[in-house]
């Protein structure tokens, strides 16, 4: 409409031009008198304007479910007059009471926000690219929770409608800040188009100055042919960003470049650098195709394929002595490095009816996954400006999310009725799969790393004991055993020369050690014992006892458990003294009671095994104040008061015993 404003306004403009002009030359004579003057005629002006009111919704389900929200649309030719658009979500540049959170051509994280939640909570809103969600509710924040722009290019947008919240039974609770619905267009005849969009910003702030451009080609073609109709669609986005953020520190890192800054609270926050420096390209592929069963029956799939490759780099100011640039030692420009791939495929079918009756139904199947997602950061820095070797690499893949609708809609009193009832069922599934490897190489090693061996203890200190590398292995599949000469041994599913995988073994100096074939059992029984060096074997002790043995080999012997005694199993071998890497556990026995009744202090007699280092003994659940271990097979206790008449348990380190016989508690 501005472009016919224009055109209409010059005539105008050169007539009154013209008209003035020829009064100039005309020869002067004197003016008529006012009685003689008479009106001029002047020709018609025609003013044309677009029709009052607001922009009608362009997705069909407002109007088909007669949704409650308030609604704001725009349509293509809008965007198109309006709106320089070079991602989708700058559709929504200028749609009232929203805020994206939009930082640079091709952001994979501009969430937005409404008047009710904010841009830290992207699960409040909720994103459909037709009827597929494109919002990450596997997270509430401005990172990973961000909806998937990038699965719809601006040439396909025929129109964005917002529902502003509170939300409606509709859709899921998730929309309580709003609805946004993105159409996708559907040709009813045949059309091709080819568009290349250029865009640049010039930037200078502390040390960081440059122009930073962004590409974006894009080509659509579809049509109608009878029942079926296509729309194909191809985009490419290839962006450089500023500076994302800006590297700070609390410290200057004894080097020279720092620029002292403070935070808006007054903490110290010195700029050594600027990081985020994204070079991101991207490619989205799309297809539509609908079928028209019937006259009251359309089909429609609908495919789409994004790819992601992201390059995050780092400036620093700062430079040694020498005048060479230098991290200066802040790990700040690690986090900010870092490489992306990713690729998504998305998918979506329905069945929709349009009656133009008393019923229509529809039922819709959507299904989003992360094919590959992954991002490759350094662990620190080094010395000069140089990374750590190591590093780490976080993985998406198998996260995703599939729905499924039925809706109904009811119409009582016919199309246009008085009164219609809508109503449906709603399914939805959201996997979130996010490991994160240690790597030895954060560039060259695989995706999933090559793996890491650690320990941890109860107390959760964690250590790590070797980084995989592919000449030695790569992907431990198996747990890892420990043979009792101390090394560590295990398989790997990669590497080696052959690439398909290696035994390995780890000698992180662990002492050699001695395996028990079974640590619970009685007094008497025989132990193996696994280990090596046996032969001339001179001792072996449970707990400091001494116990029988037999040597059958140098890696195997046998002993037999001597009375009571629990804890650590010690063998002396002619080289050294080997200790058990699990406590024997003597398990207590009661053999008999005498006698098995009588009343409060009394004496009572318990015959058994393994009772030597008694710890508590009760009658009938009340525990005995007074006891005495007479040996491993002997104890004698006096029954408390308050005692009733029960089974006698004793406990010692190895457990517990209980006695078959019930003790009676006489008056």
């Amino acid at each position: 409409m501005r472009t016919r404003t224009l055109a209409l306004a010059v005539p105008v403009l050169l007539a009154l031009a013209e008209s003035a002009a020829a009064q100039q030359d005309a020869p002067t004579t004197a003016p008529p008198s006012a009685q003689s003057a008479e009106p001029a005629t002047l020709p018609a002006v025609t003013v044309t304007a677009p029709a009052g009111g607001p922009q009608p919704a362009i997705s069909p389900d407002v109007e088909k479910f007669a949704l409650p929200q308030t609604i704001e649309s725009i349509d293509q030719r809008k965007i198109a007059d309006t709106i320089n658009i070079v991602d989708s979500e700058d559709a929504l540049k200028y749609m009232p009471s929203l805020f994206v959170r939009k930082r640079n051509y091709g952001d994979t994280q501009p969430t937005f926000s409404t008047r009710t939640w904010g841009i830290n909570s992207s699960a409040r809103n909720l994103v459909y690219v037709d009827d597929i969600p494109i919002s990450a509710l596997i997270a509430n924040n401005n990172t990973n929770g961000a909806p998937r722009w990038g699965m719809v290019s601006p040439e396909e947008i025929k129109g964005v409608d917002m529902l502003y919240g509170p939300f409606a039974a509709a859709y899921p609770g998730n929309s309580m800040g709003g609805v946004l619905m993105i159409t996708t267009r559907m040709p009813e005849t045949f059309e091709a188009t080819a568009k290349q969009t250029g865009a640049f910003q010039t930037f200078d702030m502390y040390k960081t100055n440059g122009t930073f451009g962004t590409s974006n080609s894009a080509a659509t073609v579809g049509g109608k042919l009878d029942r079926f109709s296509f729309f194909l669609a191809g985009d490419r986005l290839d962006s450089n960003s500023q500076p994302l953020a800006f590297v700070t520190n609390g410290t200057t890192p004894g080097t020279t470049g720092t620029i002292p800054q403070l935070t808006k609270n007054g903490l110290v926050a010195n700029v050594v650098g600027a990081g985020g420096l994204l070079h991101s390209t991207m490619n989205n592929l799309k297809a539509k195709v609908a079928l028209d069963v019937t006259d009251w029956l359309r089909a429609t799939y609908m495919v789409g394929y994004w790819t992601n490759n992201t390059q995050s780099s780092v400036q620093t100011y700062l430079t040694d002595g020498a005048g060479n640039q230098t991290f200066g030692g802040v790990s700040s420009f690690a986090s900010n490095t870092y490489n992306l791939q990713e690729q998504h495929l998305m998918n979506a079918l329905s069945l929709k009816t349009d009656t133009k009756g008393a019923w229509d139904f529809e039922a819709i199947a959507t299904w989003y996954s992360y094919m590959q997602d992954i991002q490759r950061n350094p662990a620190g820095v080094l010395s000069g400006a140089n990374f750590t070797t190591n590093g780490l690499i976080a993985r998406l893949d198998g996260t995703g999310w599939s729905t499924q609708d039925l809706k109904g809609i009811w119409r009582p009193f016919g199309p246009g009725g008085a009164h219609e009832v809508s109503f449906g069922a709603h399914h939805d599934r959201y996997t979130l799969n996010n490991p994160t490897y240690n790597t030895p190489n954060w560039i060259t090693s695989s995706d999933s790393g090559n793996g890491t061996l650690f320990k941890i203890t109860t107390a959760g200190a964690y250590t790590v004991l070797s980084n995989f590398d592919t000449t030695h292995g790569a992907g431990a599949y198996a747990t890892p055993l420990q043979h009792t000469n101390g090394k560590i041994f295990g398989l790997s599913a990669r590497g080696g020369a052959s690439g398909k995988g290696v035994a390995y073994s780890l000698d992180n100096g662990i002492a050699p050690f001695v395996a028990l074939t079974t640590t619970v059992g009685l007094a008497g029984k025989s132990v193996g014992i696994i280990g090596g060096g046996f032969t001339g074997t001179t001792s072996v002790k449970f707990n400091g006892a001494s116990a029988n043995f037999t040597v059958v080999s140098d890696t195997y012997l046998t002993a037999k458990v001597p009375a009571g005694e629990t804890g650590i199993v010690s063998v002396t071998t002619p080289s050294r003294i080997l200790l058990s890497s699990k406590i024997y556990r003597v398990t207590p026995k009661i053999m008999s009671l005498t006698p098995i009744s009588g009343k409060v202090g009394s004496s009572v007699v318990i015959a058994g095994s393994g009772l030597i280092h008694a710890a508590t003994i009760t009658v009938g659940g009340v525990k005995v104040t007074a006891f005495t271990v007479n040996s491993d097979k002997q104890v004698t206790f006096t029954v408390p008061t308050g005692a009733k008449t029960g089974k006698v348990v004793l406990t010692t380190a190895g457990g517990k015993a209980t006695s078959s016989a019930v003790f009676t508690v006489t008056p």
